[in-house]
């Protein structure tokens, strides 16, 4: 197998020259204590002497110069804050595997090196699943750590929702039975999984039966019963109330299931808002919409066990024993078989409109920029236009971000071209360019957002209605209907008086519009310092105060 890129291990040897890794408070460290701790002592030896950092520790596998002798490694897998996962062969068995290499690099705390040395430990405490992917070895050298686990090549349940739109009852029921297996198979052995989303669980082929399995452990944490928790983490979409109020056990496990279970019914989750405040106090209020297609024909059963499965109270939410012997599963194969409706899938499209009336705005904005204002962009389309064919390819647009300094995932990139590319071409002219650069540069300025909205807002009552959207929208290439436009005004008119507002207006600019990017965004899964303040100083609410 040829190695088409460079190898982490490389990369982070590369990485550690430069760098120097703080030792943990407290003052100078015996050698063994340096070698086990979170840093490297920059005292106690000859000067100018670095003591190398050990994540693992005694029970790690040192591999001294690399990884690579025993494993030939290839292409990129994925890419999270810590490091990088890479498919990789061992060069003994042929066996084809799957290598996450964390660069000690960016282990810049000692809260971080104990967050890998966890995830390794829990790996390996826990018992061989085939719902859990099986780690093979754990290894480290100079510059990264090393997890080789077994690979998986089906893709994330993540995007099979997006693909599909929803899932059929007796699907979602398959997915949600797997999904709670892992939890109870967690919870019997003392861990806390806390980071349950569906881009955490992978299908071992592209089969339409294929094996489901949780991949990521790295927010998990051991637990002894009655023991509580108050470190805000998982995603905020899946994160159970009583993580926002930093009380909380093993049943915020269940709380991320069932929000993955009214997912893949529904293809929305049931508590969704533009800004991270937004979120938590749709959870707070746990608001669930069971009126809204598709739900009026999913089955009473399936109904039920979400409602119980999002209960408020942990001490009333079912345990993981009690989801699985929940009628809805124990009949799974008897669940309705046939697709729940096209609304489902036409709420997936949603974005795409709201991006057409979001690119409308931009290109607005664009025209009305200055010289000066354009001229460092148009720079940046040309350098990054490498064959001068005066468009952008999608291999030359992550390439540029790159280059600038952006290191956005492949599928965002891709997100950004579709949400852009006006006629499906996988590229972006200057134009169009331009209003990504706008979007990612968040250039818009109180006075390019009004002159923006003046352009909309023909009649000049302060509103644009929804004729004068419709109108914008057919200048901006081909017919559309009423219903696209009531797709865009649901999302937009926050206070639902048929029309948009200015502050409206701006909101939509400036913040996300898809739940699916969004869950995207949080690699790491956690609030932001700001939602985080909001909660502990009372300015978002908990529950009816």
């Amino acid at each position: 197998m040829g190695n088409c890129c460079r190898s982490p291990a490389a990369a982070a040897r590369e990485d550690v020259k430069s760098s120097h890794f703080p030792a943990s408070a407290g003052g100078k460290k015996k050698p063994h204590q340096a070698r086990n701790g979170a840093g490297a002592s920059g005292g106690g030896g000859a000067a100018g002497e670095k003591k190398r950092l050990s994540v693992l520790g005694e029970e790690g596998c040192d591999v001294g110069a690399g990884i690579e002798e025993k494993y030939a490694l290839d292409r990129e897998l994925g890419r999270g804050e810590f490091g990088v996962t890479y498919m990789c062969m061992d060069r003994g068995t042929r066996e084809l595997l799957a290598c996450k290499s964390i660069s000690k690099r960016k282990l810049r705390t000692p809260v971080d090196v104990e967050d890998v040395r966890r995830e390794v430990a829990i790996m390996r405490h826990l018992p061989k699943s085939p719902s859990i992917v099986s780690l093979r070895e754990a290894c480290e050298d100079d510059g990264a750590v090393h997890l080789v686990m077994e690979l998986c090549e089906g893709g994330e349940l993540f995007d099979r929702i997006v693909a599909r739109g929803h899932y059929t009852e007796r699907a979602a029921a398959a997915v949600t039975r797997t999904i709670v297996e892992v939890v109870q198979l967690c919870h019997r052995h003392g861990v806390i999984h806390r980071d349950l989303k569906p881009e955490n669980f992978l299908f071992a082929n592209k089969k339409e039966n294929s094996p489901l399995k949780a991949i990521d452990f790295g927010l998990s944490i051991f637990f002894k019963p009655g023991e509580k928790f108050s470190e805000i983490v998982g995603s905020p979409y899946y994160m159970a109330p009583e993580v926002l109020k930093r009380n909380y056990g093993p049943e915020i496990d269940i709380w991320s299931a069932g929000v993955i279970l009214y997912i893949l019914l529904c293809g929305v989750p049931p508590f969704w808002a533009e800004t991270e405040q937004g979120v938590a106090q749709a959870i707070l209020r746990g608001n669930i919409d069971f009126k809204r297609e598709p739900w009026p024909n999913v089955s009473d059963n399936a109904k039920d066990l979400v409602r119980q499965m999002l209960q408020p109270d942990p001490k009333l939410r079912l345990t993981a024993k009690q989801v699985l012997e929940h009628p809805w599963l124990q009949n799974a194969k008897k669940a309705p078989n046939v697709p729940l409706g096209d609304i489902v899938k036409s709420r997936l499209k949603q974005f795409s409109r709201m991006n057409r009336f979001k690119r409308r705005a931009l290109r607005v904005i664009a025209d009305h920029l200055s010289a000066e204002e354009v001229e460092d962009i148009k720079e940046m389309f040309k350098v990054m236009d490498t064959d001068n064919d005066g468009i952008v390819s999608y291999e030359e647009l992550k390439n540029g971000i790159a280059k600038f300094g952006s290191h956005l995932a492949e599928s965002e990139v891709q997100m950004l071209i579709e949400a852009v590319d006006t006629n499906g071409r996988g590229a972006l002219d200057y134009g169009e360019f331009l209003a990504v650069s706008l979007h990612l540069q968040r250039m818009a300025n109180d006075e390019h957002l009004r002159r923006a909205f003046l352009f909309f807002d023909k009649d000049g009552n302060g509103f644009i209605e929804p004729e004068e959207l419709q109108e914008a929208l057919v200048e901006d290439g081909g017919a559309d209907s009423m219903d696209v436009v009531n797709d865009i005004l649901h999302e937009v008119d926050t206070d639902k008086d048929g029309k948009i507002s200015y502050e409206e207006f701006v909101a939509m600019m400036k913040t996300g519009t898809d739940w699916r990017k969004a869950s995207r965004h949080y690699s790491r899964g956690r609030f932001n310092s700001l939602s985080i303040k909001l909660i502990k100083d009372g300015s978002l609410k908990l529950g009816n105060e």
